[in-house]
């Protein structure tokens, strides 16, 4: 098995639930015919998934290359967000994306650099309410859970647990279909406040 990059940004989270990393069912396949992601099969046809909506492709073109997240046979895509602000202010970011059960399991553990990644976006099929914990994630993170319609839920700050039973839970505030992971302390650097709202999906810049 392909070992993960191990350097000093970011690390993982696991969904606790008793059906780890499960979207309540439904059919966690697939591509769109372009080659991106199917966001609105992966998504459960969410309104906040039908497009960033930004004038050009967020990310820089110095990101690392997907298949140094690989662990083994497990891939993660990669997609571009939007984050209104309050103020009506927009960011674009490109972010890693885990929308199957097996990606969102593995999320980003043991991985702390996420070179030129502004974080993760989780992704359901449906609305759940898991809470998520920090066991084997040496890395402090923040999460921000937000509704189909793009609504910000809540966030939370998560400190490192090591590979043990029995590291704390963090709790939504209520149900949610994405969750956007980023290092601890860098919600308010992406745009996410409350009264923010999320957009999903389009191609990330081109990389040199």
């Amino acid at each position: 098995m392909r070992r993960r990059r191990v350097a000093v940004t970011v690390a993982a989270l696991s969904l606790l639930g008793a059906s780890v990393g499960c979207a309540n069912g439904g059919d966690d396949s697939g591509d769109a015919p372009s080659g991106e992601p199917d966001l609105a099969a992966l998504s459960g046809d969410a309104p906040a998934a039908r497009g960033a909506g930004l004038a050009s492709p967020p990310g820089p073109a110095d990101r690392a290359p997907l298949d140094s997240f690989d662990v083994g046979d497990l891939a993660f895509g990669e997609v571009a967000i939007a984050i209104t602000g309050p103020d009506g202010d927009v960011a674009g970011w490109c972010v890693l994306l885990a929308a199957t059960s097996e990606q969102r399991q593995r999320g980003l553990m043991e991985v702390t650099d996420l070179d030129g990644y502004a974080g993760m976006l989780f992704v359901w099929d449906a609305d759940v309410s898991s809470s998520f914990y920090m066991r084997n994630t040496p890395t402090p993170l923040s999460i921000g859970w937000f509704e189909a319609d793009g609504d910000l839920v809540s966030t939370e700050d998560m400190d490192p647990c090591g590979d043990v039973d029995g590291c704390p839970t963090y709790a939504p505030g209520g149900r949610y279909r994405f969750a956007l992971e980023v290092p601890q302390h860098s919600l308010d650097d992406v745009g996410v406040a409350a009264g923010s709202t999320l957009a999903v999906g389009g191609p990330c810049a081109d990389r040199a």
